[in-house]
């Protein structure tokens, strides 16, 4: 065997171990969000059309969006109800923060990648160069305009519970809300006037939220 005739069979040798990969080079496009406001509700109606492009199982995807938005919702069939009014661009933001994070390969560029567990961490491996790395949550990236609740601050919250004393209790990120004079269920704008490590208390207020 010559010189060349061992090249060749060595460079097919390494195309035979290399990962299988989509033979398509199209360009990784997000679909476009068809987002739906019906009262003080936001209805996200084709959600699984997004997880099946990002390959990943919905309720993931769900539960992140739920926490970095800091908002109740829940899965229908194909579209995602959230219990607050949020913006498309907001929604498309945490969508691309969780593509970022959980779904791109850091070294190529490429969606083809898979979550693995390792132990205790989770990992994402590229199945078109092989590279994995740890999967890094961000801390505090909530929002661009989420840094954390402050005195002062008006929000639309969810009245998910009723605490001992009759006050209505939400969540708005990672703090417990308290809000006086609220029925479980119902959506309201509160303004915070005191916060306690990660408890906030708030006034109801007929001001448009600003959060």
């Amino acid at each position: 065997m010559t010189a060349d005739e061992d090249y060749f069979a060595l460079l097919d040798r390494a195309k035979e171990q290399l990962p299988e990969v989509a033979e398509s080079h199209e360009r990784f496009v997000i679909p476009e969000l068809d987002v739906l406001q019906e009262g003080k509700t936001t209805v996200i109606r084709n959600f699984i059309d997004v997880t099946d492009t990002l390959r990943r199982e919905p309720e993931h995807v769900l539960q992140y969006l739920l926490r970095e938005l800091g908002t109740p919702g829940n899965l229908e069939g194909r579209r995602v109800i959230l219990k607050s009014k949020i913006s498309p661009g907001h929604i498309a933001d945490k969508i691309q923060s969780y593509t970022d994070t959980f779904v791109i390969c850091s070294e190529c560029g490429r969606p083809d990648t898979k979550m693995v567990k390792e132990g205790r961490t989770l990992v994402l491996e590229c199945e078109a160069c092989g590279a994995h790395r740890p999967v890094n949550v961000k801390k505090g990236s909530r929002s661009d305009t989420h840094n954390g609740l402050k005195e002062g601050d008006i929000v639309e919250v969810f009245i998910s519970d009723v605490g001992k004393k009759g006050d209505g209790i939400g969540k708005m990120m990672d703090y417990i809300v308290i809000v006086p004079g609220t029925v479980k269920g119902t959506t309201v704008h509160a303004k915070i006037t005191n916060i306690s490590a990660k408890t906030a208390f708030g006034s109801l207020t007929t001001e448009a939220a600003t959060r």
